[in-house]
């Protein structure tokens, strides 16, 4: 009779100890990174500075999981995040505070990106802004960066905007090539292009920060709900990004490398380059996420210019600033 042999049974108290030190064994990020769903405009130029924080790393060394969302424009993620598809977004305030006025949820954090590095752009014939009466138009959807800066400059140069010709188009790339082939006369787009503009006969007719100053371009928005739910994540995602933006500010050559691998492009083109020069030569980006009422309050009164808003809000109301004092404190500011 063959006597089987057989493995001494242990102990539960000690399979579950064994489980645990498995567990604890696992790498800290494997166990605690949790998912933080962030939309962004369609990567271009700039995508080196936007993607740090996930890329770089620092979003997992707050515990998060960051996934950059891209959308062809930032209405479009303004709609996302109303839909609690994400669970932040960045982009201009014009559109949030629409959305705010009319009783959306969606509150600003701070913003990173408070100088526009943005442009009007136009055939080379166009030798003023004056000059754009009754031309053709590119912008993108009501509310938007480019929408209000186009009529931003048509009011500043006293075109009103039913003498223009708008065309609606999705992102800055699409604007800039529908420009280029002559379909349209002038395009709002980053100024990421002007590396290329002279080849295509076209030009920099209008640079936002000279005509509109206090524009804001990029700022970062959540909704109550995310804020009363997830309150730590929503600060360990602004520590991130306050972190990846102090190194992209201080390392040239790894936020261009990171933009060539983000969009694809080669190591000669020279629109990340540019892009970076850019944002050091007018400061900017200011990683410590400023909330500037100032620069709100003109956006505010300029939405009312143009139609987008009936009256003025009290914008004190969309603000949420505990998030990122939170924030700089584990940063270390």
């Amino acid at each position: 009779m063959t006597i089987a042999s057989k493995t001494p049974k242990r102990p539960g108290w000690l399979l579950a100890l064994a489980g645990l030190a498995t567990v604890l064994a696992l790498p800290a990020a494997a166990q605690e990174l949790k998912t933080w769903r962030h939309g962004i405009v369609e990567a271009k130029s700039d995508a080196g500075f936007v993607f740090m924080a996930a890329n770089g790393g620092y979003a997992a060394k707050q515990g998060l999981k960051l996934e950059m969302v891209q959308f062809k424009g930032d209405a479009l993620a303004l709609r996302a995040l109303l839909a609690g598809e994400l669970d932040s977004y960045e982009g201009s305030p014009g559109g949030p505070m629409i959305a705010a006025s009319r009783g959306g949820d969606v509150k600003i954090l701070g913003c990173y990106w408070p100088i526009l590095t943005y442009g009007i752009f136009a055939k080379s014939g166009i030798a003023s802004p004056k000059e754009l009466r009754g031309k053709s138009f590119a912008i993108s959807a009501p509310g938007a960066l480019p929408d209000l800066l186009a009529r931003a400059v048509l009011e500043q140069n006293d075109i009103p905007a039913s003498e223009v010709k708008f065309a609606v188009m999705g992102s800055d790339t699409d604007r800039y090539k529908s420009l280029a082939a002559g379909v349209v006369d002038a395009a709002a787009a980053s100024t990421e292009f002007v590396p290329y503009a002279a080849q295509a006969n076209l030009k920099l007719l209008v640079h936002a920060n000279e005509a509109v100053p206090n524009y804001l371009r990029f700022c970062l928005y959540t909704g109550s709900k995310t804020l009363a739910q997830r309150g730590d994540e929503v600060a360990r995602f602004l520590a991130a990004e306050i972190a990846g933006l102090q190194f992209a500010l201080a390392n040239r050559d790894k936020v261009i490398a990171l933009a060539h691998q983000i969009t694809d492009t080669k190591p000669d083109d020279p629109r990340a380059a540019h892009v970076y020069d850019e944002v050091k030569k007018y400061s900017a980006i200011t990683p410590e996420l400023p909330i500037p009422m100032d620069k709100l309050n003109w956006m505010q009164a300029l939405l009312v210019k143009t139609g987008n808003l009936a009256k003025p809000f009290d914008l004190t109301t969309m603000v949420e600033s505990s998030a990122r004092e939170k924030a700089l404190a584990l940063a270390g500011k």
